[in-house]
C-alpha cells in the first residue's frame, strides 16, 4: 500500500462528515504515538452547533490490514466525546484530548477494548481538575456515528461520558444504560459539561 493511504482514517473522516455535518474541517492533534506503537495516533476536535465533538484514530486499523480478523479493523473501535461550545469558541478545551489518549493507552495495556455499558473510576475528576464533580467515565454507542465498514473491517464509535460518583454509585446499582437512558432527557446527545 502506498504510504500516503489510509482508508482506514479517510472511512472515519467520511462517516463524521456524513452523519454529523460539522461546521468547517477538524481540528487534529497529534499524539506523539506512530503507525505500528501502541497507542492513539491523533484525535480531532470538530465544531458542531454548541458542542465539541472529538473522535480518536489508532484503536483500529488506519492504513494496511494488520490484525488476523477480515471482519474488524483492530481493536473494533473509535473512542468519542462531545463537550460544550461556545458560539465563538475556536479551540476546544485540552482535557477531553488528555482523558481520550489516556483511555486509548489503557486499551492497549490491558489488552481489551471499551464497549457500551462499561464504566471507569480513574481516581480522580476526568478534566484533572477539582473544580467538577465529573469522577467517571461510562461507555455507550455513539449516539449519532452508526458503525462502519472499512477495507480493514469494521469500527464502532464508543461515546466516552463524565459521570458523577452518584451516577456511578446508581450505574452499579442498575446499569450503565438505565443511568445514561436518564441523563439523555437533559442532553440527547449526551454531552459531557464539566459545569453540570
Amino acid at each position: 500500500m502506498d504510504d500516503d493511504q489510509a482508508p482506514g482514517w479517510d472511512a472515519i473522516e467520511a462517516a463524521v462528515e456524513a452523519h454529523l455535518d460539522p461546521e468547517g474541517g477538524p481540528l487534529h492533534w497529534s499524539t506523539g504515538v506512530l503507525p505500528g506503537q501502541d497507542g492513539v495516533y491523533g484525535i480531532s476536535a470538530y465544531r458542531l452547533p454548541g458542542v465539541w465533538f472529538f473522535v480518536t484514530f489508532g484503536l483500529t486499523e488506519l492504513y494496511e490490514k494488520e490484525s488476523d480478523d477480515p471482519a474488524v479493523s483492530g481493536w473494533g473501535i473509535e473512542l468519542t466525546m462531545r463537550t460544550p461550545r461556545e458560539p465563538a469558541e475556536e479551540q476546544p478545551p485540552s482535557w477531553p484530548m488528555t482523558l481520550l489518549r489516556q483511555l486509548g493507552a489503557y486499551v492497549f495495556t490491558n489488552g481489551s477494548p471499551f464497549g457500551p455499558g462499561h464504566r471507569l473510576d480513574p481516581g480522580t475528576t476526568i478534566t484533572g481538575s477539582p473544580d467538577t464533580r465529573l469522577m467517571a467515565v461510562a461507555f455507550t454507542s455513539d449516539v449519532k456515528l452508526p458503525q462502519i465498514r472499512t477495507p480493514n473491517g469494521s469500527v464502532e464509535f464508543v461515546q466516552v461520558v463524565g459521570i458523577t460518583a452518584a451516577e456511578l454509585e446508581r450505574m452499579q446499582e442498575t446499569s450503565t444504560a438505565a443511568v445514561l437512558q436518564d441523563l439523555a432527557r437533559a442532553t440527547p446527545e449526551l454531552v459531557t459539561d464539566p459545569g453540570r
